[in-house]
């Protein structure tokens, strides 16, 4: 199937994803409608993707070769204990996987965008309709353009989920995570070993329990060196904002009682060291997310497909949001290669993404509950009942980080999640 005109609602990590792909396929015209004006590359949360995900999607082409990637091999697993500067290790776990700077991620796939993509910044999406023969996207300009595919990469609040599955809407589940990052020379202040502070390897991600939560501290890389970046999950303030619609709040904009109740949770629970690292960084560089979840039967409409979040909203702590959104791009390629029309490719898609999402949304789910809303008795924690608690969460699942690829051959035949 060649020619075509598509559009391309949203223009982060699944946006430029889905483009390449779309203009690799054979559309004859790709339009990418991002309704950010300014530089989405200014996004400095860090992510990760697992070394195999990482592997299939470079074979893909949904992953461009060449961008930053920091290397992490261990997940250490920590506790507060008694007067101890850094806390007790409670299981040291391998951790196959790439850390990422999401800006830097974003850029490489921009700058892989072939040419010929026309990439929109400041074109707001207020509604989409989906035909049999082709689609309408109406803008906030009050212009109307026709394609015959509208691909909806317009993450967790989508325009066109609306349109695939009206009323289908994230749930809140009760907590959120702070996030924040700084360069990681910073950590200098803190002391080394010799100081009292920690041998922390930069290839170790470290996952501090507290009752309520947890926090994820890892090294990614930046734009002008390495950089720290931590998640901290826990339940906000009673007296905080109202959280039910899908909302968060960007770097600089974290302030009042849920700043205060991040400095409670850390001071209170974090062994001195880490709660130090949290301590690091500038109020500017901090945000919230709430923590939502969605999983939707329909992937697809009429001439209408979701990607990424749009198609399924996963809960963080399965560490898979990244590479699923690459995976649907080489899946959406894939169908495109093999389809004789629109319907073949919509039916394709449909088939080979359709269950993914509601997968790791119930994964996510089982992981979100057992870290941040039943948490455990961390103190009473040793590396046999880690074990345990944690095979109790992946439930028969093989690990964290995304399912394999069937379409690439020599993938692992009970693939982690």
């Amino acid at each position: 199937m060649r020619g075509g005109r598509v559009a391309v609602v949203g223009g982060s990590i699944a946006g430029c994803a889905f483009a390449s792909a779309a203009a690799r396929a054979g559309a004859a015209e790709v339009v990418v409608l991002e309704r950010t004006g300014g530089q989405l590359a200014d996004r400095g949360v860090g992510l990760a993707i697992h070394d195999d995900r990482a592997a299939e999607l470079l074979a893909t082409g949904a992953l461009a070769p060449g961008i930053a990637a920091h290397r992490l091999t261990r997940r250490k697993w920590l506790v507060q204990d008694g007067d101890s500067r850094t806390g007790r290790v409670m299981w040291d776990q391998p951790f196959p996987f790439h850390s990422y700077h999401w800006g830097l991620l974003w850029r490489g796939l921009r700058a892989a965008t072939p040419p010929a993509v026309e990439y929109r910044q400041g074109a707001a999406v207020e509604g989409v309709r989906g035909y049999a023969d082709g689609a309408e996207v109406r803008l906030a300009d009050g212009s109307v353009e026709r394609f015959d595919l509208v691909v909806g990469a317009d993450g967790y609040r989508s325009v066109v989920r609306e349109a695939v599955s009206p009323g289908a809407r994230p749930s809140y589940a009760g907590y959120v995570c702070w996030r924040g990052s700084y360069p990681a020379e910073r950590l200098a202040a803190l002391g080394g070993p010799a100081g009292g502070g920690t041998d922390w390897r930069d290839t170790d991600a470290i996952t501090l329990g507290i009752p309520g939560g947890s926090c994820v501290v890892y090294h990614i890389p930046g734009p002008d060196g390495p950089m720290v970046n931590w998640v901290f999950y826990g339940a906000p303030p009673a007296t905080g904002p109202r959280l039910d619609d899908p909302t968060s709040l960007p770097p600089g904009g974290v302030s009042g009682e849920l700043a205060d109740r991040l400095a409670e949770l850390a001071q209170r629970w974090l062994p001195p060291y880490w709660a130090g690292v949290i301590g690091l960084t500038p109020p500017e560089r901090t945000s919230v997310q709430p923590i939502y979840d969605l999983e939707t039967e329909l992937t697809v409409g009429e001439r209408l497909l979701l990607a990424g979040d749009a198609a399924s909203v996963v809960r963080p702590h399965n560490t898979s949001g990244a590479a699923k959104a690459l995976q649907d791009a080489a899946a959406f390629e894939t169908a495109w290669r093999q389809a004789d029309s629109w319907a073949d490719l919509l039916g394709a898609y449909q088939a080979a993404r359709g269950s993914t999402g509601r997968e790791l949304v119930a994964l996510a789910r089982r992981l979100g509950r057992a870290q941040a809303e039943c948490t455990p008795d961390w103190a009473a924690m040793t590396e046999p009942t880690m074990t345990a608690w944690w095979q109790w969460q992946l439930d028969g699942v093989a690990g964290i980080g995304g399912q394999a690829m069937p379409t690439v051959p020599g993938a692992a035949p009970n693939p982690p999640r």
